[in-house]
This record gives structure tokens, C-alpha cells and sequence, in this order.
């Protein structure tokens, strides 16, 4: 045995592009998996840093959504109700002038009530380095942060800088040096600045406001009693009901990218069993030898593992190696998605975690072996003289493309009724999608071996007698060519399918923009970003607005966070006129009826989303708090939305009003009338603001945007278009796995079909000729491909539109088919093949006939 497998390393070192191949693709697929799995865990990693490292030993919080809780609320519980283990917080995301794309996050504390949360503080009194604590009270702008981060900004203790909070810029002076006392608390203060609480309240706009209160209870004993003592409008949570709540945000954004990371693996493992299967295809006389002289199948079997898992061990390390470097790719497009459309998350690097290596490793190490177990086998299952025939593998070949077929058919009909299944786990429609794309990979080989019969008089017409033998031959090679074929048609299909759902979630996106950005302008503060934070408009600036000539009516808009019994809620306020409100596209719901209760009844709309993920239907009610405490509210009706895959909750102004003490409006929609020049309304427009803000008790220091509907469509498409990049990215590798594989397949083609070449050669085919021979037939592999991920790719975009991100978001979204996708895959199969081709055509077409007739 010892000497067989030095037999078998000489093999492969004696093939270094096959060994090389092989080595990357599986490098590839680990290092797509590893980098997605790094990538997750370091976002998920900094946002509990975040949560648990600000929030200390709190076991509890005291909320108050949207505006934050009354501070005098806080000096009632601590001093009248002698609650002693409380600590008030104020906090909120800023950027530095210094480094202005990274978020800090700004934390305004008590710093006599810190010691039993965080310990940010406790040394405040024992050096220049820590701060001195009658500096950090009496100091305006006085602020403590980490090391890490003063070495990153360029900052010395004592040294003023500027932060900026949505447009606003803020003076701080650093005093000293955090020092937290656990690993947690130093690893959340990397982008931490800490104030005291009148400093943060004055920079994030929220004089007289906390944003919660931290608590520390032992027990079950006094949650009740504190719970009793809140006022209307006021909550205590738990600590990890808050952390769940915001995981759950992000949790089907992060398994999506998990399961496009085992298809590119399900691809790698393709180009492993092709691989696996032209060594034992180019050895097969070797072998047959062996077997005559009394070496075992056993022997033989493990001889081709053995050989496998060299290439396994070498391809997961560079997997590993690999994915950690892609993965700093992929946290920044991660983290600017969860920033677009989550929450605020600042993630410093990448956390290399042993989970996600050992998964890496177990996938490339466990795949590839179990690629190479069909070919180890059948290496040792025929006798010694018909592994010494060459054509007995393509017979036996044939003789199991029914049985494939039929594999295939009965793995189609599992996938079918694993959808039909009248559940909404994702992680069972992910396994309906996999085993679906295996059961179509199972029908390829005959399928290629009907395509290559079908398109044989195409070709003979094309290329003459060339023509003849590619088609001939790519069907003469089944067991070769079939597989890399597989592996090219999963690649497309799989960029076929994505291309489509992210083309037809385009375009969805498109037309619900089109319909409910009807007002002629939007206005609203510069400083206002995706997510609705930023600074409010002045009511009478709505007034003022409503009397401008040319102005028909005013919409306004309010988006806030409450809470209810699914966990924090959006909410969106409308002030809106009948006109506006019948361009909502309705999920369900008749206009005129949801309109009379919207209005007259108090009730409330809730989005496609928010009715999907809740199982909430037309009559149900959905209990909100608000400042009187929670309410119940009907829903009215449904309606299509794709601002958020949580879903948003529309309530009246009229109604809001009623609940809510909160006059605040963020934006405005302007309706010019039909006669309305809207050149001279935007000039009025602009005027009716700045005179609005010159007057007394206005405010000339905010910057106000007005902005034409066109404008917000084209800022909503870039976030989505952001949003999609790392999809882009894993496709990618995807089909740079397949091409991998084609070009293995044609190297391993060229060694094997040396002696054939020889005698055309000898028989007067010419160079040029030999080279038009593997183009033909590397075009018909790849044209093959592209006419098979066809139908595949669509029917994957048909499951992920209809079951993945109904699943995963709730939405619904009009496909969007078009000749030109379906072009851009079939250019894809064939350019990935024909560039897979050119090397080894040069190669055949440079061979010597006389070397390949001695060798014979």
C-alpha cells in the first residue's frame, strides 16, 4: 500500500494543472462558504458587542417609544420608589470629521450610576490618562473613548475634534481614556465616545429625554412592583428580548447568503467528482495492470481516496486562507446592507471564528471525499481486463443513464413535495431547492447525450466533417463530458435564477415607486437618512406650505418604532388626502371602505410584510403603545410595500394625535395643481422655507431638501442596487468554479485523446483543423449548458421569487422574463466554455502525431 500511494502522489505531481485545478476549485467553494460564514459571525459578533458590551450586567431596560422615556421618570423610580440599581442612558450613532464613513456610537451615561453596569468610568479619579470626573460634569463636550479608537481618529488626550450627527457638527474635547474592566466592555468601547447625559442629549436633539434606563434585578421579586410604578406609555424588557428582536431583523438577509454560499459549494463539488473521475479515467490501464498483478479493489479504492483527500486537505487550507481574506469583502458589503436597511452596525474587522473554519473544513474535506467516492468505486468494480478496455467505461456509461434519469426524476418529485408542504421554515424550502437543483443535475447526462444528437446536423452544416466529430465525439466522452456540463448548467442556472429574481424584484420596486411617489416634491431635512432619524420639521412650516400659490394639498409623514406584541414596530403617520390615498396598491382591501375606516374609524393599514410575517388578516388587530399605554388597533387593510421586510404599520395623523402627545412631522409631500408650473412651485417652494425659518422661533441653522419624486426613486434604487452587490459577488465565484471545471475536463480530454489526435494528424488533419475541432466541441458543450440552465435557471427564479422571499421577506414580486436574460446565460455557458477551450486547443493543435503514434 505504502508503495501505491507514492505511486499516486507521483501521479499528481506529475499533472501539476490538474492537481492545480483541482486544488482551487476546491479552494473556491470552501473559501465562498468560509468567507460568508466569517462574514455573518463577525456582524452578528459586533452587533452583540454592541447591545451586551453598552448594556453591562442590565438584565432589563426601561423603554418609552418612539420619543425615549421622561428623565423625571428616572429620578421617581431612584429617589421616591428607591430603586438604587438603575443607570440612565442616552445614546445614538454619530461619524467623526476625521474618519467620516465609520459610525461611532455615542453613549451618555450618569457616571455615579455606572458602577454596577458597565465600569466605563470607575477610574475616572486616578490619572491624566482616565479623565478627571469634575471635568467630565462641568465640561461642555467632555468625552471619554477607547484607545483603539483615539489611535485610529489621531487624537491625544486633551485634543478638541468635531463629530457630525446627520448633517450637524458637534465640538468634543477628549478628557481621558476609556477603561472598561472586562474583555466585552473593551471590545464594545472600540467605537465608543461616552458623555455625560446633558452633553448626549443636546448632541442627539433630545433635551429632557433618555433612551432608556438600564436595571438590575436578582430575580423575579421586584420586576412587578417596577413595572407597576411606570406610567402610561412606559416598558420594561428584557435584555434579550431586545437582542432577539433586532437578530430576528437580519436573521432570512443572513440565511439567504449562507444557502447561495452551498450552491457555489454544490458547484465545487461537481468539478471535484469530474476531476476524481478523469484521474481514474486517464489511469484506467494502470489500474487494469495493477488488478492483473494482484493488487486488491480495496487497495485500488483507497488509493484513489488517498489521493483525493491530498488534494482536499491542500484545497480546504487554501479554502480557509482564502475566505478570510474574501471575507473582509463581503463584511463591508454585509454591513452596508444591515446599515441601509436595519440598524446602525460597526463591525472593525473580521473575527476569525473556529466554527466557521471547522464547518469550511468539514464541507471541503467531507464533500470532496464524498465526490470522490463514485469514481473510487468505480475504479475497483470491474475486472482487470475491462478496466484494460478504454470503451467500457463509456458502455457502462450508458448502460446507467437510466438509472440517473431516473434518480433525477424521483429527486425532482421529493423537491415538489417538499414545497407542497404548508410550512414557512426556510430552511425547508432552501433543502426543496437543493434537492431540486440535484434531481435536474441528474438529467443532464442524457439530456446531453439528446442535445449532442439533436444538434449534430447544425454542426455538420457549420463545420463540415469537423462538425461531425465534436458532436461524435462530446458523445463518445459521456462520462467526461457530462459531468463538467452538470457543473456549468447548475453555475448558470444558478446566475440565471438570481439574475431573474433580482431583475423582477427591480422592477417591482420600479413600479411601486411609480405609484406611491406620486407628490409632485418632498421636503424634508437634510439630515434625515433611510431609516427616519434625523431632525423634525416645523409644524407651521406645513401651514405656510399649504398657503403657497400653486399648491393643491400636503401630505405629511411621521416614521417612529413602537412597541407591540410582535416585538418593536415601524410606524408610519400619515396626513394624507383622498387623492394620495388611492394610488396605494392594495394586497387586500377595498378603497373606498379601508379609506372611511382609516379616517372616520381610527383604524390602521399594515404593509404586505407585516401581515405575512404576523399572520395577520382584514379585521384582526394589531396592539401598539402608545402613550396612554398599549391599545389595540383594527386592520383596515393590506397593501403592498417594499420599504422594509419587517413590515410597517399606517396610522391617520388624526388618529395618532389621539394616542400620542408627538407633533412631530419628518417630511412632506407637495401636490401642485393641474394648472401648476412646476418650475415656478419648486422657486415658491424654496422661498415658503426660507421665510419660514427666518421668522421668530424658526429655525435658520436646519438645511431643508426639496426634493422631485424623481430624485427618491433614483436614492431608493441605490440602496437596493447596494443591497444586491454581494449576491453579484457569489455568483462570481460561482461560475468561476464551472469554468474550472470545463477547463480540468478539456485538459484531462486532451491527455486522453492524444493517440487519436495522432492519427488524424497523420491522415492529414492540420493544425488550424484541430483547433477548430475542440472549439466545436467545447461550443457545443457550452451551447448545451446554456440550453439547459435555461429552463433551470427560470424555474430557480420561479422558487425563489414565489417561496424563498415570500418566505424570507413576505413580499411579492412580478416576475420579470425577458429575452435578454435568457441571451446573457446562453453567451455565459458558451463564453466560460470557449475561453475554458483555448488552452487546451493550443495544446492539442501543438502536439507531435509521431510522439502520440510511438506512444501507441
Amino acid at each position: 500500500m505504502r508503495l501505491l500511494l507514492r505511486s499516486g502522489r507521483r501521479y499528481l505531481f506529475r499533472h501539476p494543472w490538474q492537481l492545480g485545478l483541482s486544488t482551487l476549485g476546491v479552494a473556491i467553494s470552501v473559501a465562498v462558504v468560509v468567507g460568508i460564514d466569517l462574514a455573518n459571525a463577525s456582524a452578528e459578533r459586533a452587533f452583540r458587542l454592541s447591545v451586551e458590551g453598552v448594556a453591562g450586567k442590565a438584565t432589563h431596560e426601561i423603554v418609552a417609544e418612539p420619543r425615549g422615556v421622561d428623565e423625571e421618570v428616572y429620578r421617581q423610580l431612584r429617589v421616591d420608589a428607591g430603586f438604587r440599581r438603575l443607570a440612565p442612558v442616552v445614546e445614538g450613532w454619530v461619524s467623526s470629521e476625521r474618519s467620516p464613513s465609520r459610525p461611532l456610537h455615542l453613549l451618555g451615561i450618569d457616571p455615579f450610576a455606572e458602577a454596577l453596569f458597565r465600569g466605563f468610568t470607575r477610574d475616572l479619579r486616578s490619572g491624566p490618562q482616565s479623565g478627571d470626573l469634575d471635568t467630565f460634569l462641568t465640561e461642555p463636550g467632555a468625552a471619554l473613548a477607547g484607545a483603539d479608537l483615539v489611535d485610529e481618529l489621531g487624537l491625544e488626550v486633551g485634543d478638541a475634534f468635531e463629530i457630525r450627527l446627520t448633517g450637524r457638527r458637534h465640538r468634543l474635547v477628549l478628557i481621558g481614556l476609556l477603561t472598561p474592566g472586562d474583555d466585552l466592555g473593551r471590545s464594545a468601547s472600540r467605537d465608543l465616545l461616552v458623555t455625560d447625559i446633558t452633553s448626549a442629549q443636546e448632541i442627539l436633539d433630545r433635551v429632557g429625554r433618555l433612551s432608556r434606563i438600564d436595571v438590575l434585578l436578582e430575580g423575579d421579586d421586584g420586576i412587578e412592583r417596577l413595572r407597576s410604578l411606570l406610567p402610561d406609555g412606559v416598558e420594561l424588557r428584557s435584555k434579550q428580548a431586545r437582542t432577539g428582536a433586532l437578530d430576528e431583523m437580519t436573521r432570512a438577509f443572513r440565511l439567504n447568503l449562507q444557502a447561495l454560499s452551498l450552491l457555489a459549494l454544490l458547484v465545487g463539488m461537481f468539478l471535484i467528482y469530474n476531476t476524481v473521475t478523469f484521474s481514474v479515467v486517464q489511469r484506467r490501464p494502470w489500474i487494469g495492470t495493477l488488478r492483473a498483478l494482484g493488487v486488491t479493489r480495496r487497495e485500488i479504492f483507497y488509493l484513489v481516496l488517498s489521493e483525493t483527500a491530498l488534494i482536499a486537505a491542500a484545497g480546504t487550507v487554501a479554502g480557509l486562507v482564502l475566505g478570510t481574506v474574501l471575507s473582509r469583502t463581503l463584511v463591508e458589503l454585509m454591513v452596508r446592507t444591515i446599515n441601509d436597511l436595519y440598524f446602525v452596525l460597526s463591525v472593525r474587522g473580521v473575527e476569525i471564528s473556529p466554527l466557521a473554519w471547522g464547518k469550511g473544513a468539514l464541507l471541503g474535506l467531507g464533500g470532496t471525499l464524498a465526490a470522490a467516492w463514485l469514481p473510487a468505486r468505480e475504479a475497483t468494480e470491474a475486472p482487470p481486463r475491462a478496466v484494460l478496455e478504454r470503451s467500457h467505461l463509456e458502455r457502462r456509461t450508458r448502460r446507467s443513464l437510466p438509472r440517473w434519469t431516473a434518480v433525477g426524476l424521483i429527486l425532482l418529485a421529493a423537491s415538489g413535495a417538499l414545497i407542497a408542504i404548508p410550512s414557512r421554515s426556510l430552511p425547508l424550502s432552501f433543502a426543496a431547492i437543493f434537492v431540486f437543483v440535484l434531481g435536474c443535475a441528474g438529467l443532464v447526462p442524457a439530456l446531453t447525450l439528446a442535445g449532442t444528437r439533436g444538434l449534430e446536423p447544425v454542426f455538420v452544416k457549420l463545420f463540415g466533417f469537423l462538425g461531425t466529430l465534436a458532436a461524435r465525439s462530446a458523445a463518445a466522452t459521456l462520462s467526461r463530458t457530462g459531468v463538467a456540463v452538470a457543473a456549468l448548467v447548475v453555475a448558470v442556472a444558478m446566475t440565471l435564477g438570481v439574475s431573474i429574481m433580482v431583475r423582477s424584484f427591480r422592477a417591482t420596486l420600479i413600479d411601486w415607486l411609480e405609484v406611491t411617489l406620486q407628490a409632485d416634491f418632498y421636503i424634508a431635512p437634510a439630515d434625515l437618512d433611510p431609516r427616519g432619524h434625523g431632525r423634525s420639521l416645523d409644524p407651521a412650516l406645513a401651514t405656510a406650505l399649504r398657503q403657497t400659490p400653486g399648491v393643491g394639498y400636503v401630505t405629511t409623514y411621521r416614521r417612529l418604532e413602537v412597541a407591540s406584541e410582535h416585538g418593536p414596530s415601524r410606524l408610519t403617520v400619515l396626513d394624507i388626502e383622498e387623492p394620495a390615498f388611492r394610488v396605494f396598491p392594495w394586497a387586500a382591501g377595498r378603497r373606498p371602505e379601508v379609506w372611511r375606516r382609516f379616517v372616520d374609524s381610527g383604524a390602521v393599514i399594515v404593509s404586505e410584510p407585516y401581515a405575512y410575517h404576523h399572520r395577520l388578516e382584514i379585521g384582526d388587530r394589531v396592539e401598539l403603545g402608545t402613550d396612554g399605554g398599549r391599545r389595540p388597533f383594527e386592520i383596515a387593510g393590506i397593501f403592498y410595500d417594499y420599504a422594509s421586510d419587517r413590515g410597517i404599520v399606517a396610522m391617520h395623523r388624526r388618529t395618532y394625535d389621539r394616542f400620542w402627545d408627538d407633533p412631530t412631522i419628518q417630511s412632506m409631500g407637495i401636490f401642485g395643481t393641474p394648472e401648476s408650473d412646476l418650475g415656478r412651485l419648486a422657486t415658491d417652494l424654496r422661498e415658503t422655507v426660507a421665510r419660514t425659518a427666518s421668522k421668530p422661533g424658526g429655525d435658520s441653522s436646519q438645511e431643508i431638501r426639496i426634493a422631485a419624486n424623481r430624485d427618491l426613486r433614483q436614492g431608493a434604487l441605490a440602496i437596493f442596487d447596494r443591497t444586491f452587490q454581494i449576491t453579484d459577488v457569489l455568483r462570481l465565484l460561482a461560475v468561476g468554479v464551472a469554468f474550472l471545471g470545463i477547463l480540468s475536463a478539456l485538459m484531462a480530454l486532451q491527455l486522453e485523446r492524444a493517440r487519436e489526435l495522432g492519427v488524424l494528424r497523420a491522415n492529414g488533419l492540420t493544425p488550424p483543423q484541430v483547433w477548430g475541432l475542440v472549439t466545436a466541441q467545447t461550443g457545443l458543450t457550452g451551447l448545451i449548458a446554456g440550453l439547459l440552465a435555461a429552463p433551470l435557471g427560470i424555474a430557480l427564479s420561479v422558487l425563489l421569487i414565489e417561496i424563498i422571499n415570500r418566505r424570507s421577506f413576505g413580499w411579492t414580486l412580478r416576475m420579470d422574463l425577458s429575452a435578454g436574460v435568457l441571451g446573457q446565460a446562453l453567451l455565459l455557458a458558451l463564453a466560460a466554455a470557449l475561453l475554458a477551450g483555448l488552452y487546451p486547443a493550443y495544446r492539442m493543435s501543438k502536439s507531435s502525431p509521431a510522439l502520440a503514434l510511438r506512444q501507441e
